[in-house]
Parts: structure tokens; C-alpha cells; sequence
């Protein structure tokens, strides 16, 4: 799996994510010693919503390394979650595993609250999550999600749900 590095990160975060990814098996993935504000990401190079996702992650405060992988799936894996959560990126932080449009808010919890999880998950790509925002005519739709809390016996609970959104412009059809 060739990883690529899309953003400079600090010296710091380059040592940290290397040690985390010796510990998965790969010569360039971060560790769960990462401190909480360094986020990994892992994601496809041409996906647009892992960028906004990204950049959502820097907006809130988040010191964020990213690695373009062919697929995320094996990274996944290697970081215990199931299949069943997976979504187009996968991502580390304070020793949690992050899966799929999880918002900061609910990020900035986990690593607050601290709870017994193997991390937080969005399963799919839901239309108004974070990096899944709708422009135009469509700004402010939102689909009803949840976060999941997954836990260590492969289970998860709702740990946040977003209600759905109109658009915040709808347009007449006269």
C-alpha cells in the first residue's frame, strides 16, 4: 500500500505517525501515543470529502497528518474496527480510531470523556456530516446520522445523532 503524504506535518507529528504505523505493520502509520490534538488520517487521494473532512478536523483545532492510500480497508483492519463501520476514510487519534465523517464536536467528547471504545464511527457518507456538506440549492440539507461508540466486543451504541435538514434555501417552482 503506497502512502503519501498530502500535507507537511511537524517534525513532531512525522515522528509520532511513524511510530504508529511501524506498530500496525506499515513503515509510516501513527501510534495510539499520538498526543489528542494529532490526528492520522488514511484516505484515497481523489476523494473531495475526505478533504473537507480534513480541513473540518484543522478548522476545530486538530493538528492533522494525512496519508493517500489505494484503500483504506486494511488500515481499518489493522486498527480493529470492523467492516461494518467503514466508510471512505479511516483516522487515529489519542488512541481511538475515527471511521467516516465524525464530527470535531464529538471528537473533542471522546477524547474528553475518555471512554472504554475502540473510537467513534460514521458508517456510510450521510449528506450534511462534516466534509458532506450540500451548496446551492441544497445548503443546509442535512440526512439523519448517528455516531456510533464502538466497544472493544465489536458492538457499538449511538453516542450522537444529527436529525435531518431541509435545504436553508429552498427553491420556489412557480
Amino acid at each position: 500500500m503506497a502512502l503519501t503524504n498530502t500535507k507537511s506535518p511537524s517534525r513532531r507529528a512525522v515522528v509520532q505517525t511513524a511510530l504508529s504505523l511501524a506498530s500496525l505493520g506499515y513503515s509510516t502509520i501513527g501510534y495510539s501515543g499520538n498526543p489528542p490534538d494529532v490526528v492520522t488520517v488514511w484516505k484515497t487521494p481523489s476523494c473531495g470529502c475526505c478533504k473537507d473532512w480534513v480541513i473540518h478536523l484543522r478548522k476545530e483545532g486538530f493538528n492533522v497528518v494525512t496519508y493517500d492510500v489505494n484503500d483504506n480497508a486494511p488500515v481499518r483492519q489493522k486498527l480493529g474496527l470492523s467492516a461494518k463501520f467503514g466508510s471512505c476514510h479511516t483516522a487515529q487519534v489519542g488512541g481511538y480510531v475515527l471511521e467516516g465523517h465524525v464530527p470535531a464536536r464529538q471528537v473533542k467528547r471522546l477524547l474528553r470523556e475518555k471512554p472504554a471504545a475502540v473510537g467513534l464511527a460514521v458508517p456510510g457518507m450521510p449528506v450534511g456530516s462534516p466534509g458532506m456538506e450540500m451548496r446551492g440549492d441544497m445548503l443546509g440539507v442535512r440526512d439523519a446520522y448517528n455516531v456510533l461508540l464502538v466497544t472493544p466486543d465489536g458492538n457499538s451504541r449511538v453516542y450522537e445523532s444529527y436529525a435531518a435538514k431541509s435545504a436553508t434555501n429552498p427553491v420556489s417552482k412557480s
